[in-house]
């Protein structure tokens, strides 16, 4: 069973059906230009850590069924709100006074009219990938799209995507739509996530 942290930042109670370690497995299949997909199952964990910054630390590494690595994420996820004085940076400077939402109520401030709250994510690969992600959060739900992706120059061709996670009878469910390879936006992967006890 999964206990919120006592010190949790206001801010970060829409994401609390997220937070912990989840363990699982899921099928990739995506056709490059011109060729049928080929569908490849795979191994993920997957972590959510709250920081007392108000954002949440996302972690990601997925394996092939032998253990091999085929790719990692990190990122920061948050609720979408202007910086203030209390907010750190740029750079390493310090953020100064109190944060901007210490008390539910000012969390329902930024609740949205569908109900949810706006969010952003910025989502980071080793392949030289960075995408900066906008969308929502409503009940146990996430949909986000890019805004923006950044790529090395060295970096295989990505231009945009799509993601969503949802909690699901206790599993933690995601799909993953991408335009990359000279395929235009669809149906990249999905997997089906267990919680791990802490």
């Amino acid at each position: 069973m999964f206990v919120l942290p006592d010190d949790l930042p206001i801010e970060l109670t829409p994401f609390a059906f997220l937070m912990g370690s989840w363990k699982g497995s899921g099928v990739v299949s995506y056709p490059k230009a011109g060729e049928e997909p080929t569908e490849i199952e795979f191994l993920q964990s997957m972590s959510f850590l709250p920081l007392s910054t108000g954002k949440l630390e996302y972690n990601s590494t997925v394996t092939d069924l032998g253990g091999k690595e085929i790719s990692s994420e990190r990122g920061y996820w948050m609720i979408s709100r202007p910086s203030n004085d209390s907010d750190a940076g740029p750079g390493l400077l310090p953020g100064s006074g109190e944060s901007a939402i210490t008390v539910r109520e000012d969390l329902e401030l930024w609740r949205n009219q569908n109900g949810g709250f706006d969010i952003e994510a910025l989502i980071i690969h080793p392949a030289g990938v960075a995408e900066l992600y906008f969308g929502q959060i409503k009940g146990a739900r996430i949909d986000i799209a890019t805004d923006a992706v950044l790529r090395s120059p060295n970096a295989k061709e990505y231009s945009s995507a799509q993601r969503m996670w949802g909690l699901v009878e206790g599993a933690l469910l995601w799909a993953w739509d991408m335009a990359a390879l000279g395929s235009p936006l669809k149906s990249h992967a999905s997997a089906r996530l267990e919680r791990v006890d802490a």
